[in-house]
């Protein structure tokens, strides 16, 4: 769950950063052509160690709500999100369940070390996978200097993701937390046209809550006052126009260089 420094990006930072997730041909044998390239796993290796990955490396497809992995079963592989958008949740023994986090494309899926899965993995759209054999994996990263750099950076990454979301669950306010998830798929979903951001959002309302720890109720109250407000624009319950990312960034409570507004 690494999406979460995009608040300490300036504005002109998160537009340089949006995503351009191109459909990617699952029988290409090369990885230079892989459209998460900069922010994945392999984003700093060689060409000899790109070759080392590709041999060991599988892709597949998940539809939309189908389990990838459960808590508690055998992790097999490890694995980059290429395209489409994943959730991660926890069970409790009583049968509630909350979801921790959202895997978007070039999030990392696995631990070397680690062979049992901690969260239920789920495809929230259609999710495709670049997989590699978790023994096999181990190994290269072994002989493989940047990529147990990399593993370090997303680790870091993640830990940063978790004090923020201390942070927004503990002190900001309903409103604040629909900017703070709003401007999270900007920077990975969204696409430029002129000076606004467009974006498609993962989850529906209800899961919206669940994420953010809100009623359902309280997302549509808010979602509805930000368009009000003129901070969003809204098409169905899905399509997202930001046509003021200065602007948006107020309402998540952090100003431009990350600080948060006294």
């Amino acid at each position: 769950m690494s999406e979460f420094p995009l608040l300490n990006l300036d504005p002109d930072q998160v537009l340089n950063h949006v995503g351009h997730m191109s459909k990617i041909d699952l029988n290409t044998k090369s990885c230079a052509s892989c459209p998460i390239r900069p922010r994945a796993i392999c984003s700093r290796c060689t060409d000899d160690e790109l070759n080392e990955l590709d041999k060991i490396k599988y892709y597949k497809t998940y539809p939309a709500g189908s389990s990838v992995v459960l808590m508690g079963d055998p992790m097999m592989f490890v694995a980059s999100v290429v395209t489409g958008v994943a959730s991660l949740s926890r069970s409790m023994v009583d049968g509630r369940m909350q979801m921790v986090g959202l895997l978007l494309p070039s999030d990392f899926i696995g631990r070397p070390g680690r062979d049992i899965a901690s969260f239920d993995v789920t495809a929230v759209s259609e999710l495709t996978l670049c997989h590699f054999h978790k023994k096999a994996f181990e190994k290269v990263t072994q002989a493989t200097p940047h990529v147990q750099e990399r593993l370090v950076e997303i680790a870091l990454d993640e830990l940063d993701a978790a004090r923020e979301w201390m942070l927004l669950l503990g002190r900001k306010t309903a409103r604040e937390k629909i900017a703070s998830f709003l401007l999270i798929c900007a920077r990975r979903l969204g696409r430029k046209e002129g000076k606004s951001l467009l974006l498609e959002l993962p989850l529906t309302r209800d899961a919206m809550s669940d994420y953010l720890g809100l009623t359902i109720e309280t997302v549509s109250r808010q979602m509805a006052a930000l368009k009000r407000d003129g901070v969003v624009v809204l098409e169905g319950t899905r399509k997202v126009t930001i046509p003021d990312l200065n602007r948006l960034l107020d309402e998540a409570g952090d100003d431009s260089d990350g600080a948060a507004l006294s």
